[in-house]
């Protein structure tokens, strides 16, 4: 199952639960006024695109594995906004460019995230809450690091995004609940490379997916 497709079976069956549960719902544990600290396992796998000029060809991004943080205010007993922190490290090549495969180095990621989101009252006896959520990030790249026989220099610009969410958060004991989220952000920056056969630039999209599992706590 592709990236798109899993995320659209998620949404529906988040969707296909409030429709088919009881009629009897519990009652709210989130409310207004309420901060949600959540930390989380995440996989960031982007689904890259790249255009490179002059000597054309695509570009591939591995996937990565890190914690993530995030911080929840309630507005209303539904609205909450959310913080989302963490940092991502990926490793770039440039593939089928008129001069072969060439290894691009190493980058550090800075993604946060502001999203509004939207948290349904629970629907089952055990207060399983749903939640969509959508809003913009912007992305810093540090730690540029080249691997010096080819391209002997890279940098990429900074910039603002768009993000879609969609997740479930599950009461444990006490002020404690399990989380399951899923985001999809649209990113993209510009890449200069200094090489060996002369300057390098790239148009890149990393629209990573990002899944995570963690634990929260509300206050």
């Amino acid at each position: 199952m592709n990236a798109n497709r899993f995320f659209l079976a998620g949404a529906f069956a988040v969707g296909l639960s409030g429709v088919c549960a009881p009629s009897v719902h519990a009652e709210p544990w989130k409310q207004e006024g309420d901060w949600l600290v959540r930390g989380r396992g995440i996989m960031v796998a982007p689904s890259e695109d790249a255009r490179i000029r002059p000597i054309g060809g695509d570009v591939s991004i591995n996937n990565s594995f890190v914690p993530e943080l995030d911080f929840s205010y309630f507005l209303t007993n539904h609205l909450a906004l959310e913080l989302i922190l963490a940092t991502t490290p990926h490793d770039a090549k440039a593939l089928g460019t008129t001069v072969g495969d060439v290894d691009l180095g190493h980058v550090w990621l800075i993604p946060p995230t502001l999203t509004l989101q939207y948290h349904f009252d629970p629907i089952t006896e055990w207060k399983f809450s749903p939640y969509f959520g959508a809003g913009i990030n912007y992305t810093i790249f540090h730690r540029e690091d080249t691997p010096g026989d080819v391209v002997t220099h890279s940098a990429f610009d900074n910039s603002f995004g768009y993000a879609l969410q969609a997740g479930m958060d599950v009461p444990l004991n006490g002020n404690f609940f399990l989380n399951v989220d899923v985001k999809r952000l649209w990113l993209s920056t510009d890449a200069h490379f200094r090489t060996v056969v002369g300057n390098v630039d790239a148009d890149v999209d990393i629209d990573p997916w990002i899944v995570g599992v963690g634990f929260g706590y509300k206050f």
